[in-house]
C-alpha cells in the first residue's frame, strides 16, 4: 500500500487510530481539590520540618489547602501556626478545636471547615515525602474509589527501640490493610472523599483510638467505595525512642482493639500465659542469643536482630494491659455529621 493510501485509510477510520495509539494516563491532569487536615498538640517542636514537606509536595499549590487544627496546646503551636500562613507561600488556615480532647474532633473540626473534594489526612509527627499528595490523589481517578491509604515508613533513627520498629515495619499500612475483619488505613496517611463522609458521617470525636479504623469500616460496610493502596504515597513517622513510649504506644493499640471488639465484634486478642512468656524467653536465651551472638561477631547480624524476642514480648504485655483496661463509653460511641 503506497503512503498517501495509507494516511487516507488513518483519516477514514479514526477509530483504527485509537486502537493503534497506545492509552496515555490522564493522571497528571486529574489534580482535584484536596484539603490536608493535620491535628496537633503540643507540636511547636515538629512544626518547622512538617511546614518543610508541605512547601516541598509537587501537587499544585492552587489546588490545595492545609488546615492545621490546633487541639488545645499549652505551647506555641498556634501562634506559630498564624505567624507561618501570613508568610507561606502555601495555603495554610489555621484552625482551633478547644473543645473536645481529641485528634478526632480536630480532624472532624477541619473537615468542617475544608473544600476540597478530597480529604486527606496525616499527623504532626509525620513528614510527607514530596511526591505524597500527588500519589495519594491518583486512585481516586476511579469513581468507585471511596479511601486511599498511603505507606508509612521510618524516619531514620539511632536507638535500638527506632531500628527495632524500623525492622518490623511497625506501623507499615500493610499490617491494618491486611485486617481479617476488614482492611483500613491509619490517618497518619489517608485520604476520604468529601461526598462519602456527607453519607456516612465524620469520626467518633470521643474516641481516643481506633478511629481510623472505624470510619473506614463504616465505608466499606455501607458499600460507599473500595479502599486503594497507594505504595508510592509515603511519609515517614518518628518511631518511639524510650520503653515509657512504646509501652503507651502499645497499650493503644490494645485499647483500639477492645473498643472494635466492642462496636464490631472483631475477636480480642489472645492474652499469652506466663508459662508462654517464660518459654519464649528461655528458648530466646538458650537458642536465639547464642546463635545471634556468633551472627553479630561476623557482622551478620545487628543488636536490634539479638533484641527482637525481648522487645516483642515487651510490646506484646502492653497491647495485652490496654485490651484488658479498656471500656468504651457511651459517649466514644457518639458519631459527628456534617
Amino acid at each position: 500500500m503506497q503512503l498517501d493510501s495509507v494516511i487516507i485509510f488513518l483519516i477514514s477510520h479514526p477509530e483504527y487510530m485509537k486502537s493503534v495509539i497506545p492509552h496515555t494516563s490522564n493522571h497528571h491532569t486529574f489534580t482535584p481539590k484536596v484539603s490536608v487536615i493535620i491535628p496537633i498538640y503540643n507540636g511547636e517542636n515538629d512544626l518547622p520540618d512538617l511546614i518543610n514537606c508541605l512547601l516541598a509536595q509537587t501537587y499544585p499549590r492552587h489546588q490545595v489547602e492545609y488546615l492545621l487544627v490546633d487541639n488545645n496546646s499549652s505551647d506555641r503551636t498556634f501562634a506559630i501556626l498564624q505567624t507561618t500562613a501570613e508568610h507561606s507561600q502555601i495555603h495554610i488556615r489555621p484552625i482551633r478545636e478547644d473543645t473536645i480532647q481529641s485528634s478526632y474532633a480536630a480532624r472532624n473540626k477541619g473537615i468542617r471547615s475544608a473544600i476540597g473534594e478530597i480529604i486527606a489526612f496525616t499527623d504532626a509527627d509525620c513528614r510527607p515525602q514530596p511526591q505524597w499528595l500527588s500519589s495519594l490523589v491518583v486512585p481516586f481517578t476511579h469513581p468507585d474509589v471511596a479511601i486511599v491509604a498511603g505507606e508509612i515508613t521510618a524516619l531514620p533513627g539511632n536507638s535500638i527501640l527506632e531500628k527495632y520498629a524500623e525492622l518490623q515495619h511497625t506501623l507499615s499500612q500493610k499490617h491494618t490493610l491486611a485486617h481479617k475483619f476488614y482492611p483500613y488505613g491509619q490517618t497518619a496517611n489517608l485520604a476520604i472523599r468529601r461526598q462519602v463522609l456527607k453519607k456516612v458521617g465524620l469520626f467518633r470525636p470521643y474516641l481516643d483510638t481506633g478511629g481510623d479504623a472505624d470510619i473506614c469500616w463504616r465505608i466499606l460496610q455501607q458499600n460507599m467505595g473500595r479502599l486503594e493502596f497507594a505504595p508510592e504515597a509515603i511519609v515517614q513517622h518518628r518511631h518511639r525512642t524510650k520503653f515509657p513510649e512504646l509501652n503507651s504506644q502499645w497499650q493503644r493499640y490494645g485499647r483500639s482493639n477492645k473498643y472494635l471488639h466492642q462496636l464490631y465484634g472483631v475477636d480480642l486478642m489472645r492474652d499469652i500465659t506466663l508459662k508462654e512468656y517464660g518459654y519464649k524467653l528461655g528458648r530466646w536465651l538458650l537458642k536465639e542469643v547464642p546463635k545471634e551472638a556468633l551472627k553479630l561477631t561476623q557482622r551478620k547480624a545487628s543488636w536490634v536482630s539479638l533484641l527482637n524476642t525481648p522487645i516483642g514480648l515487651f510490646t506484646g504485655r502492653a497491647r495485652n494491659r490496654g485490651q484488658k483496661q479498656a471500656q468504651l463509653s457511651e459517649k466514644a460511641k457518639m458519631i459527628e455529621w456534617l
